[in-house]
């Protein structure tokens, strides 16, 4: 079985025995987006087609918000696309976009803990989060111990949802967040990344 293979939320609670709860856990951290990128997505969106399919959804809307924040992080994350996650042969596939810890070893080098994990679709969001919750479930167990929080997202390009896994409980944030309200979508993805940045923080500090 391949992440895919997971179609709702629920065939994923029931098989790792995850409790799932709902609750506004994000802190919206401001983010100062520069104008360029916002004549950039206006452009696009008005001009291109950005969601016929997966790939576009991800190469025009996606990608370049995770990447505009990641360029603040970049000395200690490192923004993975469609890398192989394998933790066994029910846990594997290649997620969209993975934000891992950077390797001292160099940028090229796969490296845990993996931090957040990003699934698109194309409205599919029961889907989406059955396979996010199930990439994020080979993440945890990849990572081992310290247990570290790993955080997703599933996104159509336009709305985005966030949820967190913290040992055996998901939580799904109540609240969405709309490409179209840019200053506070950043500063959800923003709060994401300063919380894996904590985590790492913690980490070297043990």
């Amino acid at each position: 079985m391949s992440f895919s293979s997971y179609k709702s939320i629920g065939a994923v609670l029931k098989e790792f025995q995850i409790t799932y709860i709902e609750a506004d856990f994000i802190i919206e951290t401001a983010f100062n987006i520069p104008e360029y990128f916002r004549t950039d997505l206006q452009f696009v969106m008005q001009e291109g087609v950005v969601s016929n399919s997966e790939y576009a959804i991800c190469e025009n809307l996606i990608y370049p918000v995770l990447k505009e924040v990641w360029k603040s992080y970049f000395q200690q994350l490192t923004l993975w696309s469609h890398q192989s996650l394998t933790y066994d042969e029910n846990l594997s596939g290649f997620p969209e976009y993975i934000l891992a810890k950077r390797s001292p070893l160099g940028k090229v080098v796969f490296d845990k803990p993996y931090l957040l994990l990003v699934e698109a679709k194309q409205d599919k969001f029961e889907e989406g989060w059955g396979q996010c919750l199930a990439e994020m479930v080979a993440a945890q167990r990849l990572n081992g111990e310290p247990p570290f929080i790993v955080f997703g997202i599933v996104s159509n390009g336009q709305l985005w949802q966030f949820g967190k896994l913290e040992r055996n409980q998901f939580t799904r944030n109540r609240s969405f967040y709309s490409i179209q309200e840019l200053d506070k979508l950043f500063a959800a993805v923003n709060y994401i990344f300063q919380q894996c940045i904590l985590q790492l923080d913690e980490l070297i500090a043990a």
